[in-house]
């Protein structure tokens, strides 16, 4: 028999959604914040790119709350808990909420785009990665000492691209603790433990 003040927990997420979820906010932070040495930059957004993937075929074969089916929702629904979560009245779900699973939406298209326009610019730029065989390097002027050479438009893209993700990233982190705070639960441990009060 469980006592008053005993909290009981059941299993949410699973070990894949757990792992993959840390290690890709560990490799799209630390691609923000290195640029140099470059492999550590590449070879750090290769890995985002296929966490991306598999998160994306794990959300119609995983577990009942990875699944796509268990949190997208439409966007009557999204600014209806968006609504509730503000005035701090929101329903509490057990996994994701509407708000959480359109923002799991937009972070995967995000760094996807990140991790593609990335490669897109290490082809042209360097003739390197896997669309190098598809993508010319890009013939540059000779560089002037002295000056600096414009940057391509794929790294510029690249970098609206992640400031986008980064952006979206703020946002995230924001919703975790508003949520932790309104639903009075500890969102970031429950992806930690992969468990959940009931």
């Amino acid at each position: 028999m469980t006592s008053a003040t005993q909290t009981v927990e059941v299993p949410v997420w699973d070990a894949f959604i757990r792992v993959s979820h840390w290690l890709l906010a560990l490799a799209v932070l630390v691609d923000w914040f290195t640029d140099e040495p470059r492999w550590m930059h590449v070879w750090f957004g290769y890995l985002a790119a296929v966490l991306v993937v598999l998160r994306v075929l794990w959300g119609f074969a995983g577990s009942g709350h990875a699944r796509f089916s268990d949190f997208i929702c439409g966007p009557r629904q999204v600014w209806s808990y968006l609504a509730g979560l503000i005035q701090f009245s929101s329903r509490r779900y057990m996994g994701h909420s509407p708000a959480g699973g359109a923002m799991i939406v937009a972070l995967l298209i995000m760094v996807a785009a990140t991790a593609g326009t990335g490669m897109v610019n290490l082809a042209q730029d360097e003739g390197a990665g896997p669309l190098s065989s598809v993508i010319s390097k890009v013939e540059r002027p000779a560089r002037v000492p002295g000056q600096k050479r414009p940057p391509l438009l794929s790294k510029q893209v690249h970098e609206t691209v992640a400031n986008i993700t980064l952006l979206l990233v703020i946002l995230h982190i924001g919703g975790v603790v508003l949520a932790s705070f309104v639903h009075k639960e500890n969102l970031a441990a429950s992806m930690i433990t992969g468990r959940k009060r009931v």
